[in-house]
């Protein structure tokens, strides 16, 4: 496995919960407001988007890029820390 962020291990280490979007790795404080202004203010409500795409790392990618203009790594980034979340929990 690739070696991930502290953000990517502290995310992927616990229940969701209420974590803010911001939470999520590849997602700072830019890309945070412009997915928060989409209705996307949680990271569970990115996570819900994640699954409706089938965990499918190329339409997530694509998905991200339209909605808040993330580019390719911090759309991986954060597409990585979601499937390793659910593969810890779901």
């Amino acid at each position: 496995m690739s070696s991930t962020s502290q953000k990517h291990r502290n995310f992927v280490a616990e229940p969701m919960g209420e974590k803010p979007v911001t939470e999520l790795a590849g997602v700072g404080e830019v890309l945070g407001s412009r997915l928060e202004s989409q209705g996307f203010d949680k990271a569970s409500v990115v996570l819900g988007q994640f699954l409706v795409l089938k965990k499918n790392k190329e339409l997530f990618q694509d998905w991200m890029k339209d909605v808040c203009g993330a580019n390719t790594k911090q759309s991986s980034d954060c597409y990585q820390c979601l499937s390793d979340w659910c593969d810890e929990f779901l």
